[in-house]
């Protein structure tokens, strides 16, 4: 397994932008495909997929509920994939976990990634 921490959650109002850091230590994330989910607080909340993108860099895939407001994208020589969020609205507060596994196999689930980060809250003002 590859040790995932991811960074870069915060406090942000309503139509701003952040940016999310999945670093990986221990092995190189070169030829996993990557993915960002997220979880809300709340009795019953089930993690949601948000991002995906495949070793090579060149296949994403995203939710109707984030399309063309969250970009994922890699750095091999960082060791490190991004999510980049704009148009932030309330409903995107959670917590946000990047995953790892050997492929892309569609749909996403949680249950076919192998390895976790811990996550990082972020929240969105109204």
């Amino acid at each position: 397994q590859v040790l995932l921490v991811e960074s870069g959650g915060g406090l942000v109002q309503a139509g701003g932008s952040l940016r999310l850091s999945c670093a990986a230590s221990g092995r190189s994330l070169r030829y996993y495909a990557v993915a960002w989910f997220r979880q809300a607080s709340g009795k019953g909340k089930e993690r949601e997929f948000v991002a995906v993108i495949d070793w090579s860099g060149s296949t994403t895939y995203y939710p109707d509920a984030v399309k063309g407001r969250f970009t994922i994208s890699r750095d091999s020589a960082k060791n490190t994939v991004y999510l980049q969020m704009i148009s932030l609205k309330p409903e995107d507060t959670a917590v946000y976990y990047c995953a790892a596994d050997s492929g892309l196999r569609l749909p996403v689930s949680p249950e076919r990634f192998g390895s976790w980060g811990q996550g990082t809250q972020v929240t969105v003002s109204s």
